[in-house]
């Protein structure tokens, strides 16, 4: 096996669901520019680079992703914004984040603890959902018959390749297990327990 499977990639080809949210906000704000973000320093970057002001005052969207560091009083400012009428979006659903210490909460369990306290559904754009796939094959120039969609979250990465009709292929290394996956209808076109295993 070739160090990192041989796959050479550059930082730009790297699209991550805040620059997705970045791109999706963008696509929508009609010149509305005042943003609250719940997220890491990512995040906020993928929002100044384009032209967002980052604001808890009057903000016209509320974004909520991973944020290690976010407080109550965090959310709780989230929270009155949004029943205030700022737009509520979220980076992506992941519930769980797999640690050397174990399953930690991801950024989907942030989102619910904001959602469950709002009554306007948070606008997902990460993975299981299509949007995050659909611009990504747009910004790399690729059709989905072209491509495969590599994960380890059922739920989350071969979802979102299924929502968009690619190949997918769960590597049993993070968050799904086996038997758990063999209970779901729609099965990943290919299956393995390391890319070890995944000839290219």
């Amino acid at each position: 096996m070739a160090k990192y499977h041989d796959i050479k990639v550059d930082v730009s080809e790297v699209y991550t669901s805040a620059l997705a949210t970045a791109d999706y906000v963008a696509s929508i704000a009609n010149g509305k520019q005042r943003v609250q973000i719940i997220g890491e320093w990512g995040l906020h970057k993928a929002f100044l680079e384009r032209g967002f002001y980052i604001t808890t005052h009057h903000p016209d969207f509320v974004v909520v992703g991973m944020d290690h560091n976010a407080t109550y009083a965090d959310f709780a400012t989230a929270v009155l914004n949004i029943q205030a009428g700022a737009q509520f979006i979220g980076t992506n659903p992941d519930t769980n984040l797999p640690s050397e210490a174990g399953m930690l909460p991801g950024a989907g369990s942030l989102i619910a603890l904001v959602q469950y306290a709002v009554k306007p559904q948070a606008t997902i754009i990460g993975k299981p959902h299509a949007t995050i796939m659909d611009m990504a094959l747009e910004r790399v120039g690729q059709t989905k018959e072209q491509v495969v969609m590599v994960g380890d979250n059922y739920h989350t990465d071969i979802q979102a390749g299924q929502a968009v009709g690619m190949a997918t292929l769960l590597v049993y290394t993070g968050v799904s297990h086996p038997d758990e996956v063999a209970k779901e209808t729609h099965q990943p076109t290919h299956q393995v327990m390391s890319l070890d295993e995944w000839e290219f």
